[in-house]
């Protein structure tokens, strides 16, 4: 196995979430399609909802649809996304924007492992995860 892609369902509001991460991540959505596209609309409320979807910022990368009728998902318990940063400002800032509007479980401190490190549940409900590596920062 190369990578894990991690792959996120919603109840409703994935075109929502994707909107948020490409602004907060710096990233974009660079594939879409709706259950309308793909006639597989079972009512009209499904139609303009995600079927599949793929959020690319960097080396990052992750799918995501909304739920059909008749199936959910406990929002954001269900995965949690670790990123590892290279420099201190990187990870102050995009900790800052994925936690807006949500909460923080754990704020940004050093760790005994030598490492900057926090955890926020976004206002969506995914948990993130962020590290920063001292000793890999470029010059120790």
């Amino acid at each position: 196995m190369e990578q894990i892609t991690p792959y996120i369902n919603f109840n409703g509001n994935a075109k929502e979430a994707l909107d948020f991460y490409a602004k907060a991540l710096n990233g974009e959505i660079v594939q879409s399609s709706t259950f309308g596209e793909a006639n597989m609309a079972q009512d009209e409320s499904m139609k303009d909802k995600i079927l599949h979807a793929v959020f690319r910022s960097g080396d990052l990368t992750f799918m995501v649809s909304d739920c059909p009728p008749g199936v959910s998902v406990s929002s954001g318990d269900q995965v949690s996304l670790s990123l590892n940063f290279l420099d201190v400002e990187s990870i102050e800032k995009t900790f800052a924007a994925l936690a807006d509007g949500g909460h923080i479980t754990m704020p940004l401190q050093d760790t005994f492992w030598g490492a900057r490190f926090g955890m926020t549940k976004d206002k969506f409900g995914i948990h993130w995860m962020f590290n920063h590596d001292y000793k890999k920062e470029e010059g120790k």
